[in-house]
């Protein structure tokens, strides 16, 4: 697969948020409340480093940092998540920091199978600047 991608410059971060963002459905974060509030089947993952999960997350959220979440979502992999691998027909719905990991996520999601996934836009930082209700858990 990475074989066949073959810029004619090099790209950098944005472009591949910018690429991704042209391929995923993303929501704002008082949708994704409503959701959350109305109890629908949604599997929500944050795709944040653990670091950042601790000082904050949306109640309800499944730590897979980006930089495992091939591994998490893939039944054949010996340690992957099991509700994220059982989730490729359920709602997901991912986010991260400002939404631009969680927009790579949600397409690699899609590639992997997963149909219905969608990308909160402006991520945690939007949802905490909207003024909704954040999660703190200590962790011993």
């Amino acid at each position: 697969m990475y074989d066949t991608f073959k810029p004619a410059q090099p790209v950098g971060l944005m472009d591949f948020v910018r690429a991704a963002k042209s391929c995923v459905r993303e929501i704002p974060p008082q949708t994704l409340l409503d959701k959350l509030n109305a109890r629908e089947d949604l599997l929500l993952i944050d795709v944040r480093e653990h670091g950042e999960y601790e000082a904050g997350h949306i109640k309800g959220a499944h730590l897979v940092p980006r930089g495992i979440l091939e591994a998490a979502a893939d039944p054949a992999y010996p340690k992957h998540l099991p509700e994220l691998a059982a989730a490729r027909e359920r709602q997901v719905v991912v986010y991260c920091a400002t939404s631009g990991r969680s927009a790579m996520a949600a397409a690699v999601l899609q590639m992997m199978g997963f149909k219905n996934v969608l990308n909160m836009e402006g991520g945690y930082i939007r949802w905490v600047s909207d003024g909704l209700p954040e999660e703190h858990e200590a962790t011993y």
